[in-house]
Formats: C-alpha cells, structure tokens, sequence
C-alpha cells in the first residue's frame, strides 16, 4: 500500500475542502464567482507582519484557521432554518473556508514565530528552496 505523508494529504485534503466549498456555495444559489471575488480579503492578516513576525503570525493564523469561518457558517445556517436573511454571512464562510482549503493545498500552512516562510506543513517561498536550518 503506497504511503501517503501528513503533509501531503493534509494538501489534498485542502484541495478536497475547496471543491466542497464550490459545491456548497452552487448548491445554495450563491454565485460561484464571489468565491474568486472575495478570494484575497483574507490575505489582509498578513498585513501583520509589519510589526513583527510574532504578531504577523497570530494574525495570519486567525484568519487562516478554519474556527471563524466554520462558526459564522454554523450560525448561518441555523439563522436560515429559523427564515433570517442573513445569506451574505453564508458566502462569507463558504469563502472565507475555500480560501483556506486553497492555501492548504497549495502548502501554505499555519505560520510560525519564526518568519512567513515557516508553516506547519514545512518551509514555503526561498526558505525551501535553501532548505531546513
């Protein structure tokens, strides 16, 4: 049985989670296209790293966890069974997860203390390409 490293099916997971956000969001009548719409909104974390890479990391973790915009989703959901109108919190989260899963399954990771380039899948950009440290 061929083997399979964390890293790299926690990639094609990421790639997996994206297509479920496509589907989910077609499903639902949202247009597809505000998924490549609002793709780069979340990227704005990384404004963070103007002040350090210690700060630089929390705020690109917040948003590139999936913890909010699995919330918001929930939240979305259980406003639309009760008949809300709040679907604009739906596309949000549904974008926000496909921005993540595309991250992820490009290797782009959570990040570390230690800089951008360090993320909990390994090292990304010209760190990789000089190798661990």
């Amino acid at each position: 049985m061929p083997y399979l490293s964390p890293v790299s099916a926690q990639r094609v997971e990421g790639l997996a989670v994206a297509a479920l956000a496509v589907v989910v969001t077609v499903t639902a009548g949202y247009p597809w296209w505000s998924l490549l719409a609002l793709f780069l909104v979340f990227d704005v974390s990384m404004l963070g790293y103007l002040r350090g890479p210690r700060l630089g990391a929390f705020c690109y973790n917040l948003a590139h966890s999936y913890t909010v915009p699995v919330v918001l989703g929930a939240v979305a959901v259980a406003a639309a069974g009760f008949g809300g109108e709040i679907g604009w919190l739906g596309i949000l989260a549904l974008t926000w997860v496909f921005h993540i899963a595309v991250d992820r399954g490009l290797g782009y990771g959570l990040k570390t203390a230690e800089g951008f380039e360090h993320t909990h899948l390994g090292l990304i950009g010209k760190a990789r390409s000089r190798g661990p440290l």
